[in-house]
C-alpha cells in the first residue's frame, strides 16, 4: 500500500520561531512512518519548508518539503499557508492509496479533503482551540470551515482528551485513540538503574525545570537520598539562570548538565534513571514521555501532557499535579515494580503499533464501504 503522510508542523515552536534543527529524524511524525515501512508499506511525508533541516540527509523514504506563503499572516510555527500542496495533491493524489493529516485545524487537511476525500483520515492532537488572536481563527475554522468541508472525514484522536475537544465540532470521531509511536531501534531498555533522574527537554520557561528543581531538592534534604543525582539534558535560553539556582541551593554535586544528546547517548541516560520528571506549564504531547516508557524508565508528571492518563492506567509512574519529593521517594522504593510495567508496554507503544491501528481502521472503513 502507498500512504501518504501530511504534517507541516514537524516541530512545537517556541514564541513562534522555528528551531533550527541537524535532522527531522527525531521527530514524531517521521518515526510513524518508520512503522508503516517496518510492515511493508510505501510511505510519503510531506512537510513544510521552513521545518527543513539546515544540514542535507538521506531518507528512509520519501520526504518531500513545500514552502508557506503569506507569513506574516498564517506563520508557519502555527498555521502554514501552503499553495504548492493544492496543486501537489491535485496531481499525485492518483498515486496513493491512504492519506493520514495531522490536526482538523490545518490547511493541509483542508485541501486533503477537498482532492482525496475518499482515501483521508485525520489524525487529531489539540485538546481546545489555539488561543493565537483570542481564539478567533480557530473559532471560525472549527465551527465553520471544518463543519462543513470536513463532516464526513474520519477523525482519529491521539489521546481522550482531543477526542473530547473535537466531539464538539464533528461526529465523524473514532473511539480509537492512537497514541505516539516509538522507533524501539532506538530505544533500549534496561532494569540496572542509578541513583539518578532525568530531565529532557528545551531549558525555556513552559518546561518549569526551576519547580523540578526545587522538588528535587526537597529529596535530597533527606540524609537518606542526599546523595541522588539529577541529570538535565537540553539546552535553552534559562541554561545559566538554572545552574544559577542550582549554586544557590548547594547542588552543584548532585546536578549534571549535559546539554542535547544524540539518540544513542540520550537513551542510555534515559534507561540507567529511575525516573524521568516532567512538570510543564504548557506541553500536551511529549515525545520524550514514551521515549522514556520504552526504556523502562517511568515517569513522573503532572496531569497537563494527555499521556499522563495513560502513565496513571498502566502504572507506568506517577501522574498528579503538584507532585513532591515523597512522590520521587515512592519511585525510588518501588522503582522495580514500575520498571516492569513500562517493559510490558514498549510493544504497545511502538511505532509499528500505531501505523497498525492506523491499518485496521482504514480495513474496517473500507469493509464497512
Amino acid at each position: 500500500m502507498k500512504i501518504l503522510l501530511l504534517n507541516s508542523i514537524l516541530y512545537t515552536a517556541e514564541k513562534n520561531v522555528i528551531p533550527q534543527v541537524d535532522s527531522i529524524k527525531d521527530c514524531m511524525i517521521y518515526n510513524l512512518a518508520l512503522g508503516f515501512k517496518e510492515l511493508g508499506h510505501d510511505v510519503t511525508l510531506v512537510a513544510a519548508s521552513e521545518y527543513k533541516p539546515v544540514r542535507d540527509e538521506e531518507y528512509d523514504f520519501d520526504v518531500v518539503f513545500i514552502p508557506s506563503v503569506l507569513k506574516k499572516f498564517f506563520p508557519p510555527a502555527v498555521l502554514p499557508f501552503q499553495p504548492g500542496l493544492w496543486h501537489w495533491l491535485k496531481r499525485e493524489k492518483k498515486h496513493y492509496d491512504f492519506v493520514i493529516s495531522s490536526e482538523v485545524f490545518s490547511f493541509h487537511s483542508l485541501f486533503a479533503a477537498m482532492h482525496c476525500s475518499d482515501k483521508l483520515m485525520i489524525w487529531h492532537e489539540s485538546t481546545g482551540l489555539q488561543k493565537k488572536m483570542k481564539q478567533i481563527p480557530a473559532w471560525i475554522w472549527h465551527n465553520m470551515i471544518a463543519r462543513f468541508f470536513l463532516r464526513k472525514i474520519p477523525i482519529l484522536t491521539r489521546s481522550e482528551d482531543a477526542k473530547r475537544f473535537i466531539l464538539k465540532y464533528l461526529s465523524h470521531v473514532s473511539d480509537v485513540v492512537i497514541e505516539h509511536g516509538v522507533n524501539l531501534t532506538r530505544f533500549n531498555y534496561s532494569r540496572e538503574k542509578k541513583d539518578q533522574f532525568i530531565v529532557v527537554g528545551q531549558l525555556i520557561p513552559r518546561k518549569n525545570i526551576p519547580g523540578i528543581l526545587h522538588k528535587f531538592t526537597g529529596l535530597t534534604e533527606n540524609p537518606k537520598y542526599s546523595h541522588f543525582q539529577l541529570v538535565i539534558a537540553g539546552r535553552g535560553e534559562m541554561e545559566s539562570d538554572l545552574k544559577n539556582q542550582v549554586r544557590e541551593s548547594g547542588l552543584e554535586k548532585n546536578v549534571a548538565f549535559v546539554g542535547h544528546l544524540p539518540h544513542v547517548e540520550l537513551n542510555r541516560r534515559i534507561a540507567e534513571s529511575l525516573a524521568m520528571l516532567v512538570d510543564t506549564k504548557k506541553d500536551l504531547n511529549m515525545v520524550s514521555i514514551p521515549e522514556s516508557i520504552v526504556s523502562g524508565t517511568p515517569v513522573i508528571t503532572n496531569r497537563l501532557p494527555t499521556t499522563s492518563l495513560f502513565i496513571s492506567r498502566n502504572h507506568a509512574g506517577i501522574a498528579k499535579d503538584d507532585w513532591d519529593e515523597t512522590d520521587l521517594m515512592e519511585i525510588i522504593e518501588n522503582n522495580a515494580v514500575y520498571v516492569e510495567h513500562c517493559i510490558a508496554l514498549r510493544e504497545q507503544l511502538s511505532a509499528k503499533h500505531s501505523a497498525q491501528q492506523f491499518l485496521d481502521f482504514y480495513t474496517g472503513c473500507r469493509g464497512e464501504g
